[in-house]
């Protein structure tokens, strides 16, 4: 409280004591930033995201689908059947016949005729006859460039032109596509669930549910086109109440024909559509949210928010901000200039939030990105994924950006399409942030500032922290005449066998003229304490390495400067000593 304030309340006769506010109790916050869900085009639910972080104690789970793909931007509306290559805007729908089972004779061919009334062109016309005691499956599975159909079913209706011409119960067309994974519950294991539609077999509708694998039966008429309408959220709803119908994606679609032992099926396809019926504009983000929010309730104890994977310049994740998605180009085609992500950079922050470079050596060696850093000031990034693969190059260009004074903050990636265990891949750190909560507000700006490490949660969970002068340091940059500082690297709960690496570097801007890091590496069993020499300029940062030399958690720097580089120190960063 203010002096003013408290002699008028002294005034007023009300007690108070004018002391300083305590500082907030940091706490070691663990966080997933880079996971996909449903929207984006992987097999993952959330669900199954949230089960993971459940399971392996994560504070708080960050969704980083896809942009254009919440939207459904230029994703594909229409298959017309009018060959196995097929152009919509210049992108590709290909088919790819198989077999499954045993079948006498297969064959597939794009005729002429008959074709739908309501779709001029060629129809796909498939036939097979069964052998064996089972019978067997002609397929036809489509595959779009990049993916543009795969994304969440939540709002998604089929719709297909169907002309059977031998039909029956052992006869019948099928519509199949993968949805995603799941947790066991209800009594079913955990797995990719599967939809079916079986076509032609049966005279009234009806849905059998067998494990992961749901059947949805139609009736069509011999001999004439029927148009069959498919809303697979309520389809999904009705063969599996207690499963979140709209936490799916769909994926691996395919048609075909099944053809029981010694019986012939035939079937002629046509005018398979896409229809999406929530993406315009920001509403693709508002089913999101609606998705998400069933399960408020069941997953209670896990935090997370939502964000974006910007992934049409180099890739970019958005923590924070009002989530206004960007324009897109069409087609969806990612630009690789980096100019086009500077000034996506530049509209994520005007829009709040902090920004992540994703992946950052997908299109560059070592030596082009601490070039393309140095040279562009890390494009405005706030955070970098230094914790991935390749760990050793991306180290590298850490201490590059360290001995020129980039003050961005490096965070551990997963990258996390599946669901199926957060443990199995090698994409798999976690970032530990010190913050008072999990709340948004306390977590992004202590990433923005820095006070943040990446670790490799199957070989370590302990916290790391630099201190200086008693308080916690790590990411500030500290402005000091001082001849000598002392820096406590701190370091809990370490492997047994592991060692603690204390890393000192120089800070001199060297620019292009010495692209390489100037440290010196100590190895130490536990934390500990060291002077360091600031001179021109200096940073310490730490990291633990295995028995083997495998990393498995990384610290930020802490700065120690004579004076702040020319192009400044951040506010939230800069400290005197």
């Amino acid at each position: 409280m203010k002096r003013r304030s408290v002699l008028a309340a002294a005034v007023a006769g009300v007690g108070i004591t004018a002391t300083e506010p305590a500082e907030p109790v940091l706490k070691p916050i663990s966080m997933a930033m880079h996971i996909h869900g449903p929207f984006s085009e992987g097999g993952a639910s959330f669900e199954a995201h949230l089960q993971q972080a459940r399971q392996h104690a994560v504070d708080l789970v960050w969704w980083t689908d896809h942009d254009w793909r919440i939207a459904a931007h230029d994703h594909r509306k229409a298959v017309h059947f009018d060959g196995l290559v097929e152009l919509e805007a210049g992108l590709a729908w290909t088919w790819k016949p198989s077999i499954e089972g045993l079948l006498t004779t297969a064959a597939s061919a794009f005729v002429d005729g008959p074709h739908s009334p309501d779709d001029p062109g060629r129809a796909l016309r498939l036939t097979a006859r069964g052998a064996g005691a089972t019978g067997g499956i002609l397929w036809q599975v489509g595959s779009a460039w990049n993916t543009v159909y795969h994304t969440c079913i939540a709002d998604t209706v089929l719709s297909l032109d169907v002309l059977p011409e031998l039909a029956g119960p052992d006869a019948t067309l099928l519509v199949q596509m993968k949805l995603s994974y799941h947790p066991a519950r209800g009594g079913l294991p955990a797995g990719e669930y599967v939809l079916r539609y079986r076509i032609g077999g049966a005279v009234l509708p009806a849905y059998t549910s067998n494990g992961l694998l749901g059947v949805v039966d139609l009736p069509a008429p011999a001999g004439v086109w029927t148009r069959l309408t498919l809303r697979l959220a309520d389809d999904v709803k009705r063969l599996w109440p207690g499963l979140v119908a709209g936490d799916n994606s769909m994926r691996g679609l395919r048609v075909g024909v099944a053809a029981g032992p010694d019986r012939q099926a035939g079937f002629v396809v046509d005018r398979l559509t896409f229809q999406r019926e929530r993406r315009a504009g920001q509403a693709g983000e508002d089913l999101r949210a609606e998705v998400l929010s069933a399960y408020d309730e069941e997953y209670a104890d896990v935090k997370h928010y939502r964000a974006y994977e910007i992934s049409l310049v180099r890739h970019l994740n958005w923590y924070g901000g009002d989530q206004t998605l960007p324009a897109f180009p069409s087609p969806p085609v990612r630009d690789d200039d980096p100019a086009a992500m500077g000034r996506m950079v530049d509209f994520l922050h005007d829009h709040g939030g902090i920004v992540c470079w994703n992946h950052p050596m997908d299109v560059a060696t070592r030596e082009q990105l601490a070039t393309l850093m140095i040279e562009k000031r890390m494009l405005g990034v706030d955070l970098v994924e230094i914790g991935r693969d390749p760990q050793e190059d991306l180290l590298w260009v850490f201490d590059v950006a360290a001995r020129n004074a980039m003050f961005f903050t490096a965070v551990g990636a997963s990258d996390e399409h599946d669901g199926e265990d957060w443990l199995a891949g090698p994409e798999r750190w976690l970032t530990y942030a010190w913050a008072p909560t999990r709340r948004r507000t306390d977590v992004v700006p202590a990433l923005k500032k820095g006070a943040a490490w990446f670790v490799d949660p199957a070989a370590y969970r302990g916290s790391l922290d630099l201190r200086v002068a008693g308080g916690s340091a790590m990411g500030a940059v500290i402005i000091t005449k001082d001849k000598s500082v002392t820096v406590d690297a701190v370091a809990t709960d370490l492997p047994a066998g592991s060692v603690l690496e204390i890393i000192t570097g120089v800070t001199d801007l060297a620019g292009l003229k010495n692209l390489t890091p100037a440290v010196t590496v100590q190895r130490v069993s536990a934390g500990t304490s060291l002077k360091v020499r600031p001179g021109a300029g200096a940073y310490v940062r730490t990291q633990v390495r295995l028995a083997d030399n495998r990393l498995i958690a990384a610290s930020n720097p802490v700065w120690l400067l004579p004076k702040s580089p020319p192009h400044g120190v951040p506010a939230d960063r800069k400290r005197k000593l």
